[in-house]
């Protein structure tokens, strides 16, 4: 019988090597999203179709990373972590290339949903890495170290991207990714370990595998957790959806000032992430979520107010936007570690589940961004407040599940078994 290895001991050198390697492997993914995102009226207009057409290749981008989670997460546990995660780097690098080809908006829509079927590889792989190399008292710390290299996502790729359309063109914005595919493929390779050992009484027929996410999904802390974050985050992409329609088209900037802007508004969620290895000391992942839930809730429905009243200024929606990245930011490595820590058998299958419902949702904002093509502050902001107010939701009706309360010592959250 399979039994999970306990994490093994490791040097500070090792320990930072890993965490820039998972954080690269965390980063692919929105960094693939970041990146184009200036590009978009250039892509309108070269590929002959509209904004809201070109949005869809974020929308295919984000349903391909919630499908193809749920078919990597299986394939971890039965084959160990590298050979699954060689395989989705190789597609990704593939369907990158393809992207710079792609001659007309269907085309793109396609090869983007592919790309992320490649690419998801290494979110779940890292997540579930997380899981088999650290003990669970340091996965929210971990989460935190890991979304520091994630932010530097929003900070240099827009900007990067911004540049690379201006001088050459957006075809060669995937070019670049497919570069760092390689690059990425390439460390894996070289420095990244891996103590799992396959579970090779793991069957990969649909029924056992519908078991196990069944098992997974039905587990109180799982789906209490999973939901809060996965909502939450659900407004962090209708921003990033949408950002490009509110500052380029609404406020009328460059796509190097919006990808400065893009930039700017990343230090909230990166900052924020990174202060919650101090609150980790003070206070327990539940109480922190709980504070910035709320904080989300206040900022969501003064932007709304604030719409409303046809009040909304260039610069209060930059600062709404800072605090409600900042909120989101504090909640997802502690929401993360809550609903990834009960499990170490089926840890790949869980990664994927929470993965393919964060993305899942993500993938339903952003089609309701692109339903809207008229320039208009209200999709964005709207899509926020009801983020908002269903994480908050869920983080208290899904509580009232758990059965034992959720224990916690200095630097993360020990859930009840």
């Amino acid at each position: 019988m399979h039994k999970p290895m306990n994490p093994p001991a490791i040097s500070k050198r090792q320990y930072v090597t890993l965490i820039l390697i998972l954080g690269t492997l965390t980063a692919l993914v929105p960094f693939s999203v970041d990146m184009y995102l200036p590009g978009f009226p250039a892509i309108a207009r070269d590929l002959d179709t509209n904004d809201a057409r070109v949005s869809l290749t974020l929308t295919g981008f984000f349903l391909g990373i919630s499908a193809g989670q749920l078919l990597y997460g299986p394939l971890l546990d039965r084959f160990g972590r590298k050979p699954p995660l060689y395989l989705g780097l190789l597609l990704y690098v593939l369907a990158s290339i393809g992207c710079s080809f792609a001659r007309n908006i269907d085309t793109l829509i396609l090869l983007r949903l592919v790309q992320a079927v490649g690419g998801c590889a290494a979110m779940v792989t890292s997540m579930s890495l997380v899981r088999d190399l650290f003990p669970v008292k340091d996965s929210a710390k971990v989460f935190s170290l890991l979304i520091l290299i994630l932010g530097a996502s929003p900070m240099i790729a827009p900007t990067a991207g911004g540049y690379i359309t201006s001088a050459w063109g957006w075809p060669v914005v995937f070019v670049v990714l497919a570069l760092i595919g390689v690059l990425v493929l390439l460390a894996c390779l070289l420095w990244l370990p891996s103590p799992y050992r396959p579970d090779t009484t793991m069957s990969l027929k649909p029924g056992p595998i519908l078991k196990g996410f069944y098992q997974v999904a039905t587990t109180p802390q799982f789906y209490t957790y999973a939901l809060t974050g996965a909502l939450a985050f659900a407004g962090l992409f209708a921003y990033v959806s949408g950002s490009p329609l509110l500052f380029m088209k609404v406020f009328g900037l460059s796509g190097k000032v919006y990808g400065w802007i893009f930039a700017a508004l990343s230090i909230g969620f990166i900052g924020m992430s990174q202060m919650n290895n101090v609150l980790l000391r003070y206070f327990s992942s539940e109480q922190i979520i709980r504070v910035a839930l709320i904080c989300y809730a206040v900022t969501a429905v003064s932007l709304f107010a604030l719409a409303a009243l046809h009040a909304l200024s260039l610069p209060l929606i930059i600062t709404g936007l800072f605090l409600m990245l900042g909120c989101v930011g504090i909640t997802n490595p502690n929401a993360s570690a809550m609903c990834l820590a009960p499990f170490s058998r089926n840890a790949g299958s869980a990664s994927a589940l929470m993965g393919a419902l964060q993305m899942g949702l993500g993938a339903l904002a952003s089609v309701v961004i692109s339903m809207f093509d008229k320039p208009s502050v209200l999709p964005v902001v709207v899509s926020i407040l009801v983020s908002a107010l269903l994480s908050l939701s869920a983080f208290y009706l899904g509580k009232r599940k758990i059965v034992a309360p959720v224990q916690a010592e200095k630097g993360a959250a020990i859930p009840a078994h």
